[in-house]
């Protein structure tokens, strides 16, 4: 495989450069080096808060693209570049609809701060691992700031127990399984396809010159985009069916061996 021509690299973080602990490899950050020495250009793309990404990659920070909340923020170091909100007419009607499921854990997602009620201690201690920002109330109908998204948690699994309950939305917005705990809703312009075509259009990176990872169907926009688009062995079955190309499990060092064999040209 030819991997001569590639300029940018893009990888989700749970589940595809995070291992099963939350944590990037000491591995991955020396092939950063290398590929920023070759002038190819990285992008991580999560449904993570812009500043749960940020900590994770810490030491490289200033030398990344950052795609957020499934695609409704994108930031380069202090600038922005993507910001598709959700429209605030939707806000309450989303939580009404939420408002007839069990055992679910609404999480009202802005740019830099997360906002939950504090009824779960054992969800407050979970929601830590993907946002370093949030803030109790008691109340979320009555939060009137901006939104990128309303992400929501179940503690088993996301696609029986949330998904059914809210599919009827997709269309009129983006409704996401993001992970097996996870649901998100967002605008429909909002996912991580639409912002990572933003910042190829920006740089005039081509499908042939686009390198992709992801593990969920929240990853699927962006891997259609890259002609060398990779699933994770541990990857949800749609992702496998719509990646060209498949490596390793996330605790397997999956991207970080392709990225080996892309510095070898």
């Amino acid at each position: 495989m030819d991997f001569s021509n590639i300029k940018m690299v893009v990888t989700d973080m749970d589940g595809t450069l995070l291992n099963s602990n939350h944590q990037v490899s000491d591995r991955f950050f020396e092939l950063f080096h290398r590929l920023k020495q070759k002038g190819i250009l990285f992008a991580a793309a999560s449904g993570r808060q812009y500043d749960s990404i940020i900590d994770k990659l810490e030491p490289i920070k200033d030398d990344i693209i950052v795609i957020a909340e499934n695609g409704g923020f994108a930031m380069h170091r202090e600038k922005e570049l993507v910001s598709t909100l959700l429209p605030t007419h939707d806000q309450n009607r989303i939580l009404d609809t939420l408002s007839g499921i069990d055992n679910i854990h609404p999480v009202l997602c802005g740019k830099h701060e997360a906002h939950i009620t504090p009824d779960s201690p054992e969800f407050i201690e979970k929601l830590k691992e993907y946002y370093a920002s949030f803030n109790l109330m008691n109340d979320l109908k009555t939060y009137k700031g901006e939104l990128v998204k309303i992400a929501i948690y179940h503690f088993i699994n996301s696609e029986k127990f949330i998904y059914p309950a809210v599919k009827h939305l997709q269309g009129e917005l983006q409704v996401k399984i993001s992970g097996e705990n996870w649901v998100d809703i967002s605008s429909p312009n909002a996912n991580k396809g639409y912002a990572l075509q933003r910042v190829l259009d920006a740089h005039g990176i081509k499908p042939s010159e686009l390198m992709v990872f992801g593990d969920y169907n929240n990853d699927l926009e962006m891997l259609a985009l890259a002609d060398f688009s990779y699933a994770m062995e541990n990857a949800h079955p749609n992702v496998k069916k719509a990646a060209r190309y498949q490596t390793m499990s996330n605790d397997a060092f999956g991207v970080e061996r392709i990225l080996e064999k892309l510095l070898k040209y």
